[in-house]
């Protein structure tokens, strides 16, 4: 029964990526300026469009991180959802306090 579903879900997988839509059209890549044809979106805005090789010669590339000291501290009075121990400032303004972890059992979540 197991090896029937994973059967159905390569199946199912399959068959998406197969009738996926592509878009025909005259656009430019707005790197190098080279046309593109085919898209397997519709494109709302053809401004930032890419063509295969661009994108595949940016791909991995990221923007530079910033430097810790730049960035802005939101200062607070939350506790560790993990060990309950105190966290005084984050990175970040907290939506919610539920998943909180102070920076040693952090670490450790990512291994």
């Amino acid at each position: 029964m197991r090896g029937e579903f994973l059967l159905f879900s390569i199946f199912c997988l399959l068959k998406t990526i197969m009738d996926k839509q592509k878009f025909t059209g005259d656009w430019k890549c707005g790197k190098c300026g080279g046309a593109i044809t085919e898209l397997p979106f519709e494109p709302k805005n053809t401004d930032n469009l890419t063509c295969k090789e661009c994108y595949l010669s940016g791909k991995g590339k990221t923007a530079p991180k910033q430097n810790n000291a730049e960035r802005k501290m939101f200062k607070g009075d939350w506790k560790c959802g993990k060990c309950g121990g105190a966290i005084t400032q984050l990175p970040f303004e907290p939506k919610s306090v539920s998943n909180l972890t102070c920076l040693d059992c952090f670490r450790k979540s990512q291994g």
